[in-house]
């Protein structure tokens, strides 16, 4: 997760040094998100990159990117994931408006998070192009999909109590996601369309190169978490999402989408 503007907003700041964010991609469905996006990487990134991890939090992705043998750094606004992600590579105190290293110094540049709390598109095209400066190769940023909160509340049943309609309906229809003050289910943030996100990349000046689905229709799916702890059917899971991850009429179902990009 990035600044909004130039600092990291409060409530953002409080949500993340709750220290949940650690553990969000180890347990449950959330775990799908975590190998679906392992699963596209492998195929994006080159053999032994250099990447930048821009709001890499605690260093979930860093370290298993690591272990595949690429050359990792991570910046993050929140001092306890940097604390958390230097347990595995070299760390620091970052904002993706403003990433502090050279031009086209890494192969490859993640924002899987920082798009996430930039409310204002000006600061989601600066922040792809800062990314696009720093790399002589690849941009791959995440983005929650638009209509994920109203699938979501769905899932949970959640979407028929008012006050929670009432925020979702609004969500949908401006993209900011603004959470009550009691019971959030998230913090403050945007959520893209997936052509949206296409079109901030090439204002940014960087050539969209292909757009992925993370879970797919999966993650509204009853017994995802028993797919998952089945090693066979979790295998057979993440392979069926490969066959429509990239399907355009598809992409808005997922909860997120990974966009990839190349500079000129």
């Amino acid at each position: 997760m990035a600044a909004i503007g130039r600092e990291i907003a409060p409530e953002v700041r409080a949500y993340y040094e709750r220290g949940d964010e650690d553990q969000r991609l180890r347990a449950g469905a959330g775990r799908f998100e975590f190998w679906r996006t392992q699963d596209v990487l492998r195929r994006l990134l080159p053999p032994r990159a250099r990447v930048l991890d821009v709001g890499g939090g605690s260093g979930i992705h860093a370290a298993w990117l690591a272990e595949d043998g690429h050359d990792v750094e991570l910046i993050d606004p929140v001092p306890l994931h940097v604390s958390q992600a230097s347990r595995h590579v070299p760390a620091r105190l970052g904002n993706a408006l403003d990433l502090g290293a050279p031009d086209a110094s890494y192969d490859v540049v993640l924002l899987l998070g920082p798009l996430y709390h930039l409310l204002e598109r000006p600061d989601r095209v600066r922040a792809l192009c800062e990314a696009g400066r720093v790399t002589r190769g690849l941009v791959v940023a995440a983005t929650i999909n638009r209509f994920a909160p109203l699938h979501d509340t769905l899932r949970m049943g959640r979407y028929f109590e008012p006050d929670a309609r009432a925020r979702v309906t609004a969500t949908v229809e401006s993209g900011a996601h603004r959470p009550a003050d009691t019971d959030a289910l998230f913090t403050t943030a945007y959520f893209h369309a997936p052509d949206e996100i296409a079109a901030e990349v090439a204002d940014a000046g960087l050539i969209l190169t292909g757009q992925y689905g993370v879970e797919g229709a999966a993650w509204l799916m009853g017994g995802i978490d028993e797919w998952l702890d089945d090693p066979a059917r979790r295998a057979d899971v993440l392979a069926a999402m490969r066959v429509t991850e990239s399907v355009p009429s598809l992409l808005g179902v997922s909860g997120h989408v990974l966009t990839a990009a190349r500079i000129p």
